[in-house]
């Protein structure tokens, strides 16, 4: 019988009780009293802070007024309207350094009010029972727009231009939409939310979505500019940086990513194999959602290090706080150095001590491993998108979202000077898709004066 001292990589180290349990999710919703209770403590502060803070722009004061009159669909109402994505991002959101952060319940009593539970129980009581569509699709315009990529940014962009009535194309290299929400996030975060998420967005109508369509395999981007009225790339982050080219790995190491990916897809946890030491490197979301959930699965140990200190990490404390009351040793300060091996499958991994003034002290240790997950960050292939100009690695836009290639605009991940969160891709679709709907009116506006003018002629 497998257990958590069994060595190696193996399957099954706990039982379907255990599993059900360590996967449930992570932070209860509130009831409906509790939520009424945790509305009243709203100021509704004029010029309210918490919403500035908030990269979405929802009304936070006015939604979570209707919560605290009993008005659960009016309150998801105004989040989806600012937020197409309002329910994951309750979920997912860093709240503590953002809407949150700026409440001024912080400065009078030290206890913020709980904005991600209120934003989640207005949404998920819509999804319990939606009732009448809150959006509802314009006349058709006879525009045409591709979208690559079926993330927070493409959805949000496919949604907003399907209201206005154009037919969206909407292109994704998975089998299932939904980017970084369907294969990237802790399943105990958002469990099967996500896919529900998605299904109502695209229930709107006018968006067709076509599955397993990479750009740069199956079309092309001159194909999309030459096909259609305009052209949006939500792309995220395909590739994924290298430890150390020099570094042999042996079998039992692989990529976070993947690790999160096959787990979020999983039907049955326990065929998932997970080693009983297992080392996670890096220091961002992703390196702490693969930490805990390594342990969740049964690792007997798990250790996560990051080559700077606690303050560094892009992983924020909450995130970190977290990791280690799942039971995951947090280490600072180290560098891998060599992965250990023997016939070819990992024993452990030696690291270098680092400091703030150089990256290798001269100090090594050696933690003992069967497995490593590596999440060093992930990086823009620029590859599918020949010409489109580049900064710092990603696509470079302005404001609204337009890249350098005329028709084409882009957001989310891929491109540069963003976030990397859910939320600030809803942000930056948004932004894409009212200019996107302008320029598309502009055209239109066009092309029936020059109907009429050749009418007349």
């Amino acid at each position: 019988m497998t257990t958590f001292d069994t060595p190696g990589i193996c399957a099954g180290r706990r039982t379907a009780a255990e599993y059900a349990d360590a996967f449930a999710e992570s932070h209860p919703a509130l009831s409906a009293a509790q939520a009424v209770i945790e509305a009243e403590r709203c100021y509704y502060c004029f010029d309210a802070p918490c919403t500035r803070a908030c990269p979405a722009e929802i009304d936070v004061p006015s939604f979570i007024q209707r919560i605290a009159q009993g008005n659960d669909r009016g309150a998801a109402e105004v989040i989806l309207r600012a937020n197409i994505l309002g329910g994951t991002c309750a979920r997912v959101c860093p709240t503590e350094t953002l809407c949150e952060q700026d409440c001024v319940r912080n400065a009078q009593d030290g206890r913020p009010l709980n904005i991600a539970l209120l934003q989640r129980h207005a949404t998920d009581s819509f999804f319990a029972q939606p009732g009448k569509p809150l959006f509802t699709r314009s006349a058709r315009t006879g525009k045409r727009v591709a979208i690559v990529g079926a993330g927070p940014a493409g959805l949000t962009v496919a949604h907003h231009l399907a209201q206005a009535g154009h037919d969206i194309d909407l292109f994704d290299a998975h089998e299932f939409a939904g980017g970084l929400n369907e294969y990237g996030l802790a399943r105990y975060k958002v469990m099967d939310f996500a896919a529900q998420e998605v299904a109502w967005l695209l229930s709107i109508g006018g968006i067709t979505l076509h599955s397993n369509m990479a750009l740069g395999q199956h079309l092309s981007l001159a194909q999309l500019r030459e096909n259609y009225d305009a052209v949006f790339l939500g792309l995220g982050l395909a590739g994924v940086n290298a430890l150390n080219s020099a570094m042999p790995e042996p079998q039992g190491v692989r990529e976070a990513v993947d690790f999160i990916a096959e787990l979020r897809q999983s039907r049955d946890l326990s065929q998932l194999p997970i080693g009983r030491d297992v080392v996670v490197i890096g220091g961002g979301m992703t390196a702490v959602d693969a930490a805990v959930q390594a342990k969740k699965l049964g690792a007997r140990s798990v250790t996560l290090v990051y080559r700077r200190g606690e303050a560094q990490m892009k992983a924020s404390i909450k995130e970190q706080m977290w990791a280690k009351q799942c039971g995951v040793t947090l280490r600072h300060w180290a560098a891998p150095l060599r992965f250990e091996q023997q016939d070819n499958r990992l024993t452990g991994v030696t690291f270098t001590v680092t400091n703030p003034n150089t990256d290798e002290s001269g100090e090594i240790f050696t933690l003992a491993a069967d497995m490593v997950l590596k999440a060093i960050g992930q990086r823009f292939d620029a590859e599918p998108t020949p010409g489109i100009q580049l900064e710092d690695g990603r696509i470079a836009t302005d404001c609204d979202g337009r890249t350098s290639l005329p028709g084409v605009w882009a957001g989310g991940d891929c491109c540069a000077g963003g976030l990397d969160l859910t939320v600030d891709a809803v942000k930056q679709g948004k932004a894409a898709a009212r200019s996107m709907a302008l320029s598309l009116a502009i055209s239109q506006a066009a092309n029936a004066t020059l109907f009429q003018e050749s009418s007349h002629g």
